[in-house]
């Protein structure tokens, strides 16, 4: 029942920069995931099967992250064996944790080099928590914005949200080891949609496409059940996932990545479910959908998801409504002065002459105004719709269909 996937022949490169891309490589590494060429680009020296590109410790230690030529001086003794790998990959994952000097400058200036192979360049990359210092905060908004301007399309997982997946006794390794997971899970998500046998395959070149077609913020999940029930179960953990804020990012989504991985059992009917109820969750949003066969998956069915976001513009409230807004807005209360002068002194002169004009009115006399008349006006009759030839409703001589008001000639002031 599956057929090759047109992507499963796609060379797939995967680099991590810095001590926590190193890491996470490391954990693709334990996965045995076949196919893939994994390197690191790093200060130290990784263990596992994986290609080192040196870094030299000193100019990586001197440099700012936002400057680019120094960024470019310290990596040009690695730049030789660094393109000699990026050589014939037609897909380059880039993995850096951004705050540290190494992820934040060197992860961008190795997407322009894959970009100018002609590779589908993707950052997958995590930012600092709130806690941590304000120099790594800043150090990872400039190199995100960096990566962002020259991969095809960035990842990014903000540890912060990975506080709402642990208690206050979690301790600091083990948030850092779901944040890796998280990342890890979303990697092998994508590797299997490029690489396993595909029950429904997704064209690389339609994959290419949507990731070039903008520069939004992307945001992924992944989630994973088994039995009877899979499919409603990894619906469920996907819409309530908090990486997607609680299924939010799905309905305000311009364009949505779907993987769907499961053992031989796998059935068209199943993936057709999954993706009605996904759809529906991602109404208007541009859906590129890849189903794989996995046989190590027997019964198990995992979902992953990589949701563009894009800017939501304020509404514009329109010229009548802000003219609205203007006339009747309350105008300020002017607070009670805390001092009250005393009346002045009044003469019983003055106090006489006070009390007859208020007897006669102040020798001024109220003209009344023009009395208000009830008037017809020219409105144009509007149709009944489909109740137009209906004969109209009278009780007692009195036509209901009319108002009461014009029925009973009340004049409305």
């Amino acid at each position: 029942m599956s057929t090759p996937n047109e992507t499963s022949a796609r060379n797939i490169n995967i680099i991590g920069v810095g001590g926590a891309g190193q890491n996470l490589v490391a954990q693709l590494v334990a996965l045995a995931l076949p196919g893939l060429r994994c390197a690191v680009l790093n200060t130290a020296a990784p263990t596992g099967p994986m290609e080192f590109i040196p870094l030299a410790a000193k100019p990586v230690r001197d440099l700012e992250v936002a400057d680019g030529a120094q960024v470019d001086a310290a990596l040009a003794p690695a730049q030789p064996q660094l393109q000699a790998w990026l050589a014939g990959a037609d897909v380059v994952f880039i993995v850096a944790g951004l705050g540290g000097k190494t992820g934040s400058a060197f992860a961008p200036a190795v997407a322009r080099l894959a970009k100018a192979t002609g590779a589908l360049t993707l950052g997958f990359v995590t930012t600092p928590f709130a806690c941590e210092a304000s120099r790594r905060a800043r150090q990872a908004e400039q190199g995100l914005v960096r990566l962002r301007a020259e991969a095809d399309g960035v990842i990014a997982l903000p540890n912060e949200k990975i506080v709402r997946l642990i208690d206050e006794n979690t301790s600091l390794l083990d948030t850092f080891k779901i944040s890796n997971e998280l990342l890890t899970a979303g990697l092998a998500g994508v590797w299997r949609l490029l690489h396993c046998p595909g029950l429904i395959p997704i064209h690389f070149d339609d994959l290419r496409e949507l990731i070039r077609s903008g520069k939004a913020e992307n945001v992924f999940a992944t989630a994973e059940a088994a039995g009877p029930n899979r499919g409603r179960e990894v619906v469920e953990q996907l819409v309530a996932h908090p990486l997607l804020d609680g299924g939010r990012a799905l309905g305000a989504a311009p364009a949505a990545l779907v993987s769907i991985v499961g053992g031989p059992g796998l059935s068209l009917a199943e993936v057709n479910r999954v993706m009605e109820q996904l759809n529906r969750q991602c109404e208007g949003a541009q859906v590129l959908m890849g189903a794989a066969i996995d046989e190590t998956f027997k019964d198990r069915l995992a979902v992953t998801m990589i949701v563009a976001r894009g800017e939501v513009a304020k509404p514009v409230a329109p010229v009548g409504e802000l003219d609205t807004q203007f006339l009747h807005a309350a105008e300020p209360v002017r607070p009670p002065s805390r001092f009250v002068p005393p009346p002045p002194a009044l003469s019983p002169e003055k106090i006489e002459q006070l009390a007859a004009r208020r007897m006669t009115g102040g020798g001024r006399t109220r003209k009344s105004g023009p009395k208000m008349t009830q008037e017809q006006l020219p409105l144009e009759i509007v149709s009944k719709g489909r109740f137009d030839k209906s004969e109209p409703t009278v009780r007692n001589g009195e036509d209901l269909d009319q108002p009461t008001f014009i029925r009973r000639g009340m004049v409305l002031n």
